[in-house]
């Protein structure tokens, strides 16, 4: 049986998109260009936009047209790793593991990490934040958030979370709007006497907020998801000294967890300079 109708509209116009006569981020013709063009209805046409859209290669923006998806080569990123490693929410050093350690299967030019400074708030903690830091629902939290990029591309958003009695306590560093060059686990290790013995990382799959979907330049549809990771850090007495949630968005992301013996070479690692 042949194709219908819309189908083949939409495979002539793929095979446009994939050979790059119609290159990432150009506007489709108009829905009454394409009607002439290829002799359809309203309706078919309609029917071949939403079917690209399904397949991921346009997107509609209201009041502006339909346009060609820009695809992102994937960021890799190993989530494993030893349990005093710096965590999520420390600064990202080259060559070494936690987040921002980018692997990929063929070797490329180095990729440039930035993110912004730290917008710092005291927070009460909500339902989700006071469990995993066995905290009352309420209690007063520092949150620390950044927006984190590679070459420009919006990569990822990252808060962290930690016990107001830690900047009370000795460690007033967490409150002030800098990065804290050694990483909070050194800074917390050196001040508090807390030494970060391992983590625990959960993770989720959402639509995007409003606010995630703008950052990250996602469909308002909520087609493309987020991934919400959830790493809980615990110090050397098993109790929670940090909370990290951070944000990925699916087009451009993906993870490798590793356990066992794992051979260091089985990936070309990307330095972040």
């Amino acid at each position: 049986m042949a194709n219908p109708r819309y189908r083949q509209i939409a495979e002539v116009l793929r095979e446009q998109i994939e050979s790059g006569a119609l290159q990432p981020g150009r506007q489709l013709r108009t829905e009454i260009e394409l009607r002439e063009r290829y002799g359809a209805s309203r309706n078919t046409i309609r029917d071949a936009i939403k079917w690209l859209t399904t397949l991921g290669l346009v997107e509609t923006k209201p009041g502006q047209g339909t346009f060609v998806v820009q695809k992102i080569d994937p960021f890799v990123t190993t989530l494993t790793a030893g349990p005093e490693r710096p965590g999520g929410a420390a600064v990202v050093i080259p060559g070494q593991d936690g987040y921002g350690e980018i692997d990929r299967s063929q070797p490329v030019q180095p990729r440039k990490l930035t993110y912004t400074s730290p917008q710092i708030e005291i927070q009460k903690a909500d339902r989700i934040v006071a469990g995993q830091l066995q905290l009352a629902e309420g209690s007063q939290v520092i949150s620390r958030h950044q927006r984190r990029y590679i070459d420009g591309t919006p990569w990822s958003l990252q808060t962290s979370f930690y016990p107001r009695a830690f900047a009370v306590t000795g460690a007033d560093r967490l409150v002030d709007a800098d990065d804290i060059r050694e990483g909070t686990v050194q800074y917390l290790a050196d001040t508090l006497g807390l030494r970060q013995v391992g983590y625990r990382n959960w993770i989720k799959v959402r639509p995007p907020d409003v606010t995630e979907a703008s950052f990250f330049g996602l469909p308002q549809d909520g087609r493309v998801g987020v991934f919400e990771i959830l790493e809980t850090a615990f110090d050397q007495t098993a109790t929670p000294m940090r909370l990290t949630v951070t944000i990925f968005p699916t087009d451009r992301n993906q993870f490798i967890v590793n356990a066992g013996e794992v051979p260091a070479d089985q990936f070309i690692r990307e330095d972040l300079t």
